[in-house]
């Protein structure tokens, strides 16, 4: 007779499939405050960029926004309120190789010709990848942002403006 002891198998739920992308799109509405108030949340993603729990809601906030569900599952970030710092994290892919769940889109900002990602310090914006369409023949890039039109939600964008796509890597926790 075998003396080896049964090891069981866990028990209960199936784990959660939770993406970056996931945990952002709960965020979808949220928004800044009219007045002189401003949302604690919004404070706080931008405290995870090293501006403290005082900043005005007004406070460009984009990558602010993308700095959240990094920090949560403990993913790689920039740690930077500057949406062009995204640049340097992640493995950089192609746009047509961006898939919903890890992937950043980086966009130029401003009128007229802007500089391009070497450039880390210029203008930008940044979001989580929502997908593409075809719009009158322009092709967009859709982003699940925050401070757009003040706003969390998903956004068409030019892609012309597309000045990078970095893919964010999810180490799987041993069991």
């Amino acid at each position: 007779m075998d003396s080896t002891p049964a090891t069981a198998e866990p028990t209960g739920p199936e784990p959660l499939a939770v993406t970056a992308y996931s945990l952002a799109e709960r965020y979808v509405g949220l928004g800044e405050l009219a007045g002189g108030e401003d949302h604690p949340l919004i404070q706080w993603w931008l405290s995870l960029c090293g501006l403290g729990l005082h900043q005005h809601d007004e406070t460009a906030w984009c990558s602010a926004f993308v700095q959240h569900p990094c920090f949560e599952l403990g993913l790689p970030r920039s740690k930077s309120a500057a949406a062009r710092s995204w640049l340097r994290v992640g493995e950089e892919i192609g746009l047509t190789e961006a898939r919903v769940g890890w992937d950043v889109v980086i966009l130029s900002r401003g009128e007229g010709p802007q500089p391009g990602p070497e450039v880390v310090e210029a203008p930008g914006h940044v979001g989580w990848f929502a997908g593409r369409r075809d719009s009158g023949g322009f092709a967009d890039v859709l982003l699940l942002g925050g401070n757009q039109h003040s706003a969390v939600n998903v956004a068409p964008f030019p892609c012309t403006r597309v000045i990078g796509v970095r893919r964010l890597k999810c180490v799987e926790v041993p069991r």
